[in-house]
C-alpha cells in the first residue's frame, strides 16, 4: 500500500512521501484558519447577508490562501520544487497557463 501512494504521488521514497503529506496538513489546516480573519478584515460579513454566498466567498478565500501557503510552507520543508511542479500541472489542467 505504501509503494501504491510513493508511485501516485511520485516521491523518492516513503520519508519523501511523509514530508509531502505534512506539507498538504499544515497548508490545509493554516489556510482554513486564516480565512476567518482574512474574511473579517475584508469586513464581508457585513457586506453579505445571504449565508450561502458568504460560505462561497470563504471558499474562494481558503482556495486562495490554500495555494499561497502551500508554496511557503512547501520551502520551509524543503519541498519546493516538487510543489512547484504540481503548481504547474494545476495550472494546465484549469488552462490557466499556456503550455511551453
Amino acid at each position: 500500500m505504501l509503494e501504491k501512494l510513493v508511485k501516485i504521488f511520485r516521491a523518492k521514497s516513503a520519508w519523501h512521501l511523509v514530508r509531502i503529506f505534512i506539507v498538504f496538513s499544515i497548508t490545509g489546516s493554516f489556510s482554513v484558519y486564516v480565512s476567518g480573519p482574512i474574511l473579517d478584515l475584508l469586513q464581508l460579513d457585513a457586506l453579505i447577508t445571504f449565508i450561502p454566498l458568504y460560505w462561497v466567498a470563504r471558499l474562494i478565500v481558503i482556495t486562495i490562501a490554500y495555494q499561497l501557503s502551500l508554496i511557503i510552507v512547501a520551502a520551509v520543508f524543503g519541498e519546493l520544487t516538487y510543489f512547484l511542479v504540481i503548481q504547474k500541472r494545476l495550472l494546465n489542467r484549469f488552462k490557466l497557463r499556456k503550455n511551453k
